[in-house]
């Protein structure tokens, strides 16, 4: 027989999780029941598992517990320490970081590298079976026959991991930065932005090695109106078309004739070591990324003090600040995706920040651009980030964003 310990603090609604994974315990009605007697409380949160062995037929629980009086919350009961007898043949082990993401081959590429920060950063993760990766289906996922912009919404690619975020299924959560909406769930904080890999587009085509050179009345595949709008503006003699999937299936579809050239960002084919497949690189002057191109932000939940330290051993301050910056411009413009919308800041030679912002038509034919330069510190690149976004308001007019 062997024993294992969960020491727990009040964080919310994870208590089920937590004891279903701790203490081998089940939810029932109001309470979880295990073998050997019921535990009643209503949320707790693990800070340690001591032990290898995790309860798989029966337990015997045992629980201390604060009174009423010295509970921090109204409704909720403090779990001190429930003590789980197992059988000491049980050989699963508790993941202690269950990461979620997407399960395309790029989302699962992000993932893989966080877990691999996380292995190096903290030896106790670097355990085998310390760090868990699950795979969850996003509303973009799922619909791949229509155009985002029809599909609605914010969070499309998002909303399903913050669920089980919040529900206590993960622990931390692998987004790609530009898939972020402007605003996070309460109760989650994105504390976290790994550094960030190359913004250009890639252009790729097997007939012509630049967008100048296509034929006209060529067509362009992309499901992203922000590169519709810049492609038509410096080249209204092509045809753009929506073309989703993940970048596999849009290079399918590519070598099968389907389009004559798409555009994918390159961070993602060197992330996928893909970069073979490139016919030539856009300069960010013809092709200006998508807010936060090239990031990978992680999220988790705002009492989870644990996995916030964690993170914060991750996170790449510049590119935190520069994302930061470009997502405030997005925010002031409310964009969607039904707008056109680019931004890129970065830090310079003098080692300030320079910001451009564009707002566009979907058809190309009105582009509208700033350009801001301030230091490199976070208010003062929010501020100019959020003046830009006015400046281009008030030249789009009221009717600019009603696509």
């Amino acid at each position: 027989m062997a024993t294992a310990v969960l020491h727990s603090a009040v964080v919310g609604h994870t208590t089920a999780a937590a004891v279903e994974r701790f203490c081998g315990a089940k939810k029932k009605n109001k309470g979880w029941v295990g073998g050997g007697g019921r535990l009643s409380l209503s949320s707790a949160r693990s800070e340690s598992f001591a032990g290898q062995q995790q309860q798989q037929q029966s337990s015997l629980l045992s629980v201390v517990a604060l009174p009423a009086s010295q509970r921090k919350a109204p409704g909720t009961l403090t779990l001190i320490q429930a003590t789980a007898t197992v059988n000491s043949d049980s050989k699963t082990r508790v993941a202690l970081v269950r990461i979620g993401t997407r399960g395309s081959p790029l989302a699962l590429a992000q993932a893989y590298q966080t877990r691999d920060k996380l292995k190096a950063a903290h030896p106790e993760l670097a355990e085998e079976g310390a760090l868990e990766i699950i795979i969850i289906k996003t509303t973009g996922d799922k619909i791949l026959n229509q155009p985002l912009a029809d599909i609605g919404g914010k969070g499309l690619f998002t909303k399903e991991i913050d669920d089980a975020l919040l529900g206590g299924e993960i622990d931390i959560a692998v987004h790609s930065m530009k898939d972020v909406p402007t605003y996070l769930p309460e109760g989650t904080i994105l504390p976290c932005n790994l550094p960030r890999e190359d913004v250009r587009d890639a252009f790729i085509c097997p007939t012509a090695s630049s967008l100048a050179e296509l034929p006209a009345g060529s067509v362009v595949g992309s499901a992203s109106l922000r590169r519709q709008s810049q492609i038509l503006y410096r080249h209204p003699d092509l045809k753009v078309v929506n073309f989703r999937g993940n970048v596999q299936t849009r290079l399918r579809k590519l070598s099968e004739g389907t389009v004559q050239a798409t555009l994918l960002a390159l961070a993602g084919l060197k992330r996928l070591d893909m970069t073979q497949h490139v016919t030539a690189i856009l300069e960010t002057d013809e092709m200006l990324p998508a807010i936060a191109q090239g990031a990978i932000g992680i999220a988790c939940r705002s009492n989870d003090s644990t996995m916030e330290k964690y993170l914060a051993t991750l996170n790449h301050e510049d590119t935190r600040l520069a994302v930061s910056c470009e997502r405030a411009f997005l925010a002031t413009l409310d964009g969607s995706c039904r707008t056109p919308i680019a931004g890129l800041a970065q830090r310079n030679e003098n080692g300030s920040c320079t910001f451009r912002g564009l707002v566009a038509s979907p058809d190309g034919k009105q582009v509208l651009e700033t350009s801001r330069e301030g230091s490199f510190e976070y208010d003062d690149m929010v501020a100019l980030a959020k003046d830009a976004g006015q400046e281009l308001l008030q030249k789009a007019g009221p009717n600019f964003f009603s696509w």
